[in-house]
C-alpha cells in the first residue's frame, strides 16, 4: 500500500499583512503592534546589511516603521504584497542615511582641506624669495669690503654694533658710518622706500 505524500505542506503564515495595513490606515493601533511584530525583523536586517551600523540600524527601522504608521493609507493592495512595499521604503531609507552619512563626510572633509591650506600659492612664494636672495647678494656686492662685512655681521648673524667694531678691529664709530653709508646703498640698489 502505497501513502500519498502531499507536494506542499501546508505553512503557518502568520497575520493577513494587507488586512493588518488597511487597519492600520484607520488608526488601529493594536493592528499595528502585529504589523510591527510582522515586519520589524525583516526591515532591520535589510537595514542592517545596507549601514552595517547597529545603531543606526535600529534608528531607521525606528523611522520606517514610524513612516508605515504614517502613510499605511497610500498602500495599494493590487500593487504588489505588504512586506516588499514596506523593505522597499527601509531600503530606500537606509540608503538616504548612507548618502547623508557621505555628503556630511564630504562636507567636512572640504572643510578641513579648506582650513588648511596655505592662503599663498607655496611655489611663488619660494620663487619669490629666491629671487629677493639673489638681488640683496647682488646688492651686496656693490658695497665696500667694510660696509658688507659690517652689514653682513650685524644684519645676518645677529651681532650688535660693538661687537662689529672688535671683530674687524675697527672703532664703533666708523662701523657705525660704513653701516649706514651701506644700508642706504642697499636700500638704494634694491628699490626699496623708492
Amino acid at each position: 500500500m502505497s501513502t500519498v505524500v502531499p507536494l506542499a505542506t501546508p505553512r503557518w503564515r502568520g497575520p493577513d499583512l494587507k488586512e493588518l495595513v488597511a487597519k492600520v490606515a484607520f488608526g488601529d493601533q493594536d493592528a499595528f503592534a502585529r504589523l510591527y511584530d510582522a515586519v520589524a525583523g525583516p526591515v532591520f536586517g535589510l537595514v542592517r546589511r545596507v549601514l552595517r551600523d547597529p545603531a543606526q540600524s535600529e534608528e531607521v527601522t525606528q523611522e520606517v516603521m514610524l513612516e508605515l504608521w504614517r502613510t499605511a493609507a497610500r498602500y495599494r493592495p493590487d500593487r504588489g504584497e505588504v512586506l516588499p512595499w514596506v523593505l522597499t521604503m527601509a531600503h530606500r531609507r537606509a540608503v538616504d542615511r548612507v548618502r547623508s552619512a557621505q555628503a556630511a563626510a564630504d562636507r567636512d572633509q572640504r572643510a578641513a582641506a579648506q582650513a588648511h591650506a596655505p592662503v599663498f600659492d607655496e611655489t611663488a612664494e619660494l620663487a619669490e624669495g629666491r629671487l629677493e636672495r639673489e638681488q640683496v647678494r647682488r646688492c651686496l656686492k656693490t658695497l665696500t669690503e667694510l660696509q658688507r662685512e659690517s652689514v653682513t655681521l650685524a644684519y645676518y648673524r645677529g651681532y650688535s654694533y660693538p661687537e662689529v667694531a672688535e671683530m674687524l678691529g675697527t672703532p664703533l664709530g666708523t662701523v657705525k658710518t660704513r653701516m649706514r653709508d651701506g644700508l642706504i646703498r642697499l636700500r638704494d640698489c634694491l628699490g626699496v622706500g623708492a
